[in-house]
């Protein structure tokens, strides 16, 4: 983004808040929201297996552009790979949103694409799940923001992404302060973890378009859970097999956690009011993300360590899925909203 550009070349605090403000503007308006509502308008019964697939580029450049950056960096320093990394995502992103198109509209696109109507919710004729037939939902946004489903939804998401967030953030200077990994070292850590979220987003996209999202939710929920503690194993050296099992288990839950929010707020709510209803989540996950990194260093600084810090992340991650827990299922919360 020409964003990204501008923050290597200024000096000056202003002119760098300026810059981030459109570089985080340039993230809402092309990241995963659109992303998320061109695939459900235009995918049904495979919508998991293709939010996967699409996600993919996060997973692929997010394996790649640490390297590349590092790099860059040793080469050319920061100023000049911020800009040749902002002028790749120019070259590269720009021409193919350009070709991107809307909907199917009136195209006979095949019995896998979604069809025009905006009021078909997710999974309500997805037989490979088992789901029952039931009928279109016509909600407003003022009527899903009065269910019980739509708050958990979004504190699950919210300590979720708190809990990634609070540990990527921290990743390479935990490794770096606390384990005493050189930089290259972290980033080898940081790129296979984001390595194995690839598979991650195919393995959890596949297995949502063949069993309830909801336990596909909590199972990714559950990893991020499971992964954290393996950072408070004390190692003697860089490169300790738990490192591994770390960026492994942490990089399935990673790979899935994006794409399953949006898949399951379909299913809940159906794909007629799904950019409004993860505008709303998306913000509520971007406060989470902001605050949960600066709360982690806080009590690095204040404690000489992350090891209290990771420990509530994993709090934090285990109410998230206590949330999920309590979700209804897809039918039986249609059922709910239809009687309100």
């Amino acid at each position: 983004m020409d964003s990204l550009i501008g923050l290597g070349a200024t000096s000056l605090a202003g002119a760098f808040y300026f810059f981030y403000f459109f570089n985080a503007l340039g993230y809402v308006c092309g990241g995963p929201l659109p992303c998320q509502v061109l695939v459900s308008r235009w995918f049904d019964s495979t919508r998991g297996k293709v939010m996967g697939i699409a996600y993919l580029g996060i997973g692929v450049g997010g394996a790649i552009v640490p390297l590349l950056s590092a790099w860059l960096t040793a080469r050319f320093g920061w100023r000049l790979s911020l800009q040749l990394v902002g002028g790749l995502i120019v070259l590269i992103a720009l021409p193919l949103a350009y070709f991107v198109r809307e909907d199917p509209g009136d195209v006979n696109v095949g019995a896998e694409l979604a069809p025009p109507e905006r009021s078909r919710p997710d999974g309500e004729h997805n037989a490979s799940r088992g789901a029952e037939q039931a009928p279109p939902l016509r909600l407003s946004l003022r009527e899903i923001l009065a269910t019980r489903s739509f708050y958990l939804l979004a504190i699950g998401s919210m300590c979720s992404i708190a809990a990634v967030g609070g540990t990527n953030q921290h990743l390479k200077l935990f490794l770096s302060l606390d384990r005493g990994y050189s930089q290259s070292q972290a980033a080898g850590i940081i790129s296979l973890v984001l390595t194995i979220s690839i598979v991650g987003r195919l393995l959890m996209g596949w297995l949502a378009d063949r069993i309830a999202r909801k336990h596909v939710m909590l199972l990714i929920y559950l990893l991020v859970a499971a992964a954290i503690p393996m950072l408070l194993v004390r190692t003697t050296a860089p490169g300790a097999a738990t490192m591994y099992v770390f960026a492994a288990i942490f990089g399935l839950g990673l790979g899935g956690e994006y794409l399953i929010i949006p898949l399951m707020a379909g299913e809940l709510f159906g794909i007629a009011v799904l950019g409004r209803v993860m505008g709303i989540v998306l913000t509520a996950d971007g406060v989470a993300e902001a605050t949960a990194p600066m709360m982690i260093g806080y009590l690095r600084d204040r404690t000489g360590s992350y090891d209290t810090g990771f420990l509530l992340l994993v709090a934090i991650a285990l109410i998230g899925a206590g949330a999920i827990a309590l979700l209804p299922r897809a039918r039986r919360a249609r059922e709910a909203q239809t009687v309100s």
